[in-house]
């Protein structure tokens, strides 16, 4: 899967409130209400992503979750980056 062009990438991440590119990764920060709430959106986060077979870096820090995605394979963001985060925007 090859890389989004800036263009695109500005295009998607519009229609993705909440999240913001950093270091070329597309990242956000969701807060819950304590840390078992945290736990079980990682897990659910985490079926997704198995199932997509792709990946996010997971940051847990009590009630705060930090989703940062990137393709590695693509050097760059993708459809599949943007497809997981839509995904876990629909858990929270």
């Amino acid at each position: 899967m090859a890389a989004l062009s800036a263009q695109e990438v500005a295009q998607r991440l519009a229609s993705l409130p909440g999240w913001r590119i950093d270091a070329g990764e597309l990242v956000k920060t969701f807060s819950f209400n304590d840390f078992s709430a945290a736990l079980r959106f990682v897990n659910q986060v985490g079926e997704l992503a198995e199932a997509a077979g792709h990946h996010p870096d997971i940051d847990i820090r009590y009630n705060r979750v930090r989703l940062a995605l990137i393709t590695h394979d693509a050097n760059g963001l993708t459809e599949k980056d943007f497809h997981l985060a839509a995904q876990t925007d629909r858990l929270s």
